[in-house]
């Protein structure tokens, strides 16, 4: 089970409290039993692949599906059994669902008026300036832009001032340039409002760029909890490594301690570990799966290998292939510890000699290294290929 500490206020009244949550349709488990504390006021997503059971989770939340075991808590009220219209939450979908007959001033406040509410033109005004549509207000949805409809769909379930706000890949139906808009767009009104935002997503750029923290899920469970940054630097499995970003992985072995470092071999080289980056039993004689990202590694042409300062993570290589990105460029290296090798090299200064067939050494800081364990990685696989 994954849980996550409140830190907020210390008192909890406002988190979203999933206990021993759980969801089955007969022998498919969606959701393994799981914790998981979202503190009030952040904003918080979930993220995975589709069929990870990320969205199922959270329609457990909003109350659209009934956990088979577990409890939901928002705040200090049990909700489990309440059914969505009691529950103290709203949800923006990826079809946004506005009323086509009616124009944005109205859509958003049907739900003022539904409650009986009389007076609604100050809330309805505030909540269009919230999200910068308040010259839009006698449109009908139809005359908007895809994210202008979004902002439409999230001013409309803010206007109920719900403890919680649900979003179900409320980004999916946009283009790359506004998906992109809209993330700072989001995560602007959830710092406005203060109320807290559960995300859910198959995006990792989406889930980094907006949430506090993301839970990364896999085959019903929560693989990884943590801010973006500590779940980029330091994943602790090869699914977290590989889903958020790509991560380049070398079979090795613990050879030799040195202080707080770990000594490896692999392919014929030594490779340094710092210990609090590796997530795996370093006895020695034991298998690691050493990691390092892309962007980490330094790239020179074998001629040039005398001049790389002591005390670097190095590897020898043939470049594969390359691409030219802009920004950087995309190299494949062939290496005796990786077949296909990636680096990602910022175009500042380019090395003519850096082409397909050129020799080469990669070479990286120890503290950039992490460390996984190759037998979990081996169980995962096994379990992964049984549930299919």
């Amino acid at each position: 089970m994954t849980t996550m500490k409140t830190t907020d206020n210390g008192s909890g009244s406002g988190d979203v409290r999933l206990t021993g949550i759980s969801k089955t349709y007969g022998s498919f488990t969606a959701v393994h039993p799981l914790d998981l504390t979202v503190p009030q006021g952040s904003f918080f997503a979930l993220l995975g692949a589709s069929g990870c059971g990320k969205t199922t989770t959270l329609r457990m939340i909003a109350g659209l599906e009934e956990p088979s075991s577990g409890t939901v808590h928002l705040g200090d009220q049990d909700v489990t059994v309440l059914p969505p219209y009691k529950r103290p939450v709203n949800t923006v979908f990826q079809s946004y669902a506005l009323f086509p007959h009616l124009d944005i001033f109205e859509n958003v406040a049907f739900g003022l008026r539904r409650r009986g509410i009389k007076s609604v033109k100050k809330q309805v005004e505030e909540m269009l300036e919230l999200v910068q549509l308040g010259e839009q207000a006698r449109k009908k949805p139809h005359q908007l832009s895809g994210g202008q409809q979004q902002r439409v769909a999230v001013a409309r379930a803010l206007i109920n001032h719900p403890k919680v706000l649900l979003l179900d890949e409320p980004l999916g139906a946009l283009d790359l340039k506004l998906r992109r808009q809209m993330q700072l767009e989001l995560k602007r009104i959830q710092t406005e409002v203060g109320i807290t935002f559960v995300h859910v997503t198959h995006d990792q750029e989406e889930a980094m760029t907006m949430a506090d923290t993301v839970a990364v899920m896999n085959a019903g469970r929560v693989e990884q909890l943590g801010s973006p940054a500590d779940l980029y630097e330091n994943p602790q499995t090869t699914f977290v490594a590989n889903f958020l970003g790509t991560s380049n992985l070398i079979e090795a072995e613990v050879d030799t301690r040195s202080g707080d470092d770990i000594v490896l071999k692999a392919g014929g080289g030594k490779l340094v570990l710092p210990g609090a980056r590796c997530s795996a039993p370093a006895a020695t004689g034991g298998k690691v799966l050493v990691g390092v990202r892309p962007e980490k590694i330094t790239l020179s042409h074998a001629d040039d290998a005398g001049e790389i300062p002591e005390g670097r993570n190095r590897i020898t290589g043939k470049i594969a292939n390359s691409s030219f990105i802009g920004v950087s460029t995309q190299y494949v290296i062939d290496s005796t510890v990786c077949p296909e090798f990636e680096v990602y090299a910022q175009n500042i200064e380019r090395d003519a000699r850096l082409v397909p067939g050129a020799d080469v050494v990669l070479h990286w800081s120890p503290a950039h290294t992490f460390g996984l364990d190759a037998a979990q990685d081996i169980d995962a696989g096994i379990q992964e290929e049984a549930a299919v």
